[in-house]
């Protein structure tokens, strides 16, 4: 299926891949990881042939579909569930010509390409993938354009799912889904009938949907059978046997040493040190990934815990006020509390009301008066401090300041030492300390997005799908930090591992209410698993309906294609007989025909009353089998 041999490739002079080979066997669902930085979306655009490779070559079956979610999201004014729907361009094209061809036979293989490709239940595939990513019907029927970014790349992601491309390749696809979502990714991804290569450093993610790990480091791939847990578990033998192996060869290695150090200098034993100061020099030091740490995420608590409860809901609407129109609410009588050490998940689906909820918390919206007679509040302690990490937060860094430059701003008054020690205690060090926040990567801006939120030791940390820019290994020093500081923790997100890891208690933002979940994630998983069945089931009885109806139809159409053949004939010959039928009369009416050739007028006379009786007789024909032909249309059921 995909075979990637002795690949090199150099990014403005940094080896990013150096003789790495790979082989991707057909149905396969890979996940690919590695450290942020270290290639993994450059390896898609060598996969798409978008750059070329320094040495080496990458090799796809011949004739492949590859399929790809495109950076340049859906935005006109097409409808969702059409923009879907064109993403089959060989059911797009039969349609079309099924509405101008004319040659029966064609029209039934039209038909009969179209059930074998399962054309037919196409729309009810295409809402079903749609509303398992989070759109309902009503928004399936609505313009792309009047969705944000986020839901136009899931409109993508739904084209290119329904598309059912021979390799799918998915760059970090659960970044812009809700759990709901992801849960619903990992179950389509499973029973996939292509080959899938995925970018994720979503751990449960990798552990429910994917069949085999590749592992980018170093510039090399690694290939790995299981998912991700049973891949992590065989890297750290691997890594146990090669530290076994380096200890042993660090002891031969002073031996080595000691040998020559004592005799190099003696005649006797000359040629003895000579040989082992060549296998010395022989000696490859043992590969391990020990010293690759992974750079720190420091969150500081508050220095003094503040009386509970810090943040208090009681009876509040929320949502956004319209000039000169009805306000519109998205939740309606949240009755909440935050207590200085809760450790709370938001769960719900995109739209339910999350981030809303979220800002409110921030103050960045205060409650709706519904009814003048009962108002809602939302009371804070008065010296609550909050650090809220969201996207929005990210986007509004200063692109042009670098990192030391926003920690200036924050600490004015201390050495340049202490800012820059900040600023190492995330994982910001001299390298990356002043290149502007533009021009890092998303892992950096998270990082340095945490060193300011949590430079004031908040009571209250509020975090809005904070791994989203994380590799794996730094989503375990987040929670990791997050586990270690002292403050009360409100967190929105999909990763199920972090939820776990951190969260105590489960709110669900649902039909405009918040209310707590008394069950697991598990619970929440199984739950949204069996409304996906529960949908699917449906949504088969009624494609299963329509596909009967549609190769019913086709058949039909098989059946009386030789009735309708036999109209069109007749039809044809009647033309050529009124035809000929003209040209006798024009011959006839030549002035003093009879007169100058009898002979020849009373030829056309005899022949002109043939072809009159001819055309009357076609006529019957025709009229008899058009009475057949629609006869045996009504009795099918067609137009």
């Amino acid at each position: 299926m995909l075979h990637i041999n002795d690949l090199t490739y150099r990014i403005e002079g940094r080896l990013l891949f150096e003789q790495a080979t790979l082989a991707i066997n057909e149905g396969h669902k890979v996940g690919l990881v590695g450290r942020n930085g270290t290639g993994k979306s450059t390896l898609f655009r060598l996969i798409k042939s978008e750059i070329s490779p320094d040495d080496g070559e990458i090799n796809l079956r011949k004739n492949m579909k590859l399929g790809v979610v495109d950076q340049e999201v859906p935005s006109g004014p097409q409808s969702l569930i059409d923009t879907v729907l064109d993403a089959d361009i060989e059911r797009k094209s039969l349609l079309a010509e099924a509405e101008t061809a004319t040659d029966p036979m064609r029209i039934a293989a039209i038909h009969t390409r179209l059930s074998d490709i399962d054309a037919y239940s196409a729309e009810a595939r295409g809402a079903s993938i749609l509303a398992g990513l989070g759109f309902s019907a009503e928004e399936q029927l609505k313009p792309c354009s009047d969705f944000s970014g986020g839901w136009r790349m899931r409109v993508a992601l739904a084209a290119m799912l329904f598309a059912q491309p021979d390799l799918l390749l998915l760059d970090e696809p659960t970044n812009y889904l809700d759990v709901e979502g992801a849960v619903w990714l990992e179950a389509h991804i499973r029973k996939y009938s292509g080959t899938v290569l995925v970018i994720s450093h979503d751990r449960d993610f990798l552990n429910t949907a994917v069949t085999h790990i590749a592992h980018l480091r170093g510039g090399k791939l690694y290939g790995y059978t299981g998912n991700y847990d049973i891949f992590e578990r065989q890297l750290a033998e691997r890594n146990r046997l090669d530290m076994s192996l380096m200890a042993k060869q660090e002891n031969e290695r002073r031996h080595l040493e000691a040998f020559v150090n004592r005799f190099k200098a003696k005649a006797s034993k000359a040629k003895q040190a000579q040989s082992r100061v060549k296998k010395l020099a022989k000696m490859q030091p043992v590969a391990t990934i020990i010293n690759d740490p992974i750079a720190p995420i420091t969150l500081q608590g508050p220095e003094r815990q503040l009386s509970p409860p810090i943040v208090r809901f009681d009876e509040v609407a929320l949502g956004y006020q319209n000039a000169g129109q009805d306000d519109f609410v998205v939740l309606r009588k949240v009755n909440q509390r935050i207590d200085p050490d809760d450790r709370i998940g938001i769960l719900g689906k995109n739209g339910q009301g999350k981030s809303t909820f979220a800002k409110a918390i921030m103050g960045e919206l205060e409650p709706l008066l519904l009814d003048p007679a009962k108002p809602g509040f939302i009371k804070k302690n008065k010296k609550l401090r909050i650090g809220y990490f969201a996207q929005h937060q990210i986007d509004a860094l200063n692109p042009r300041a670098s990192a030391y430059d926003h920690v200036v701003e924050l600490m004015p008054d201390a050495t340049e030492a202490q800012r820059r020690a900040r600023l190492a205690g995330f994982g910001l060090g001299t390298k990356n300390a002043e290149t502007p926040a533009g021009d890092l990567s998303g892992g950096e801006k998270a990082r340095l997005l945490f060193s300011l939120i949590g430079f004031h030791k908040p009571h209250l940390l509020v975090l809005d799908e904070p791994a989203n820019h994380l590799d794996i290994d730094s989503r375990a020093e987040l929670i990791r930090s997050l586990n270690n500081y002292e403050g009360a923790v409100v967190v929105i997100s999909h990763d199920r591992n972090l939820l776990e890891a951190v969260v105590d208690r489960l709110w669900l933002v649902d039909s405009g209410s918040v209310s707590s979940f008394d069950g697991s994630l598990d619970d929440y998983r199984k739950l949204q698993l069996e409304k996906t069945k529960t949908t699917k089931k449906q949504k088969t009885s009624e494609d299963n309906s329509r596909k009967r109806h549609r190769q019913d139809r086709a058949r039909a159409i098989q059946e009386i294609a030789p009735l309708k053949r036999e109209t069109e004939t007749l039809e044809t010959q009647i033309a050529k007989a009124q035809a000929s039928l003209k040209t006798i009369d024009t011959r006839l009416a030549t002035e003093d025909l009879f007169t100058t050739n009898p002979d020849e007028a009373v030829a056309l006379s005899q022949q002109r009353a043939k072809t009159e009786t001819l055309i009357e007789s076609l006529e019957l024909d025709w009229f008899a089998a058009l009475e057949k032909y629609e006869a045996a249309r009504e009795r099918e059921g067609l137009d």
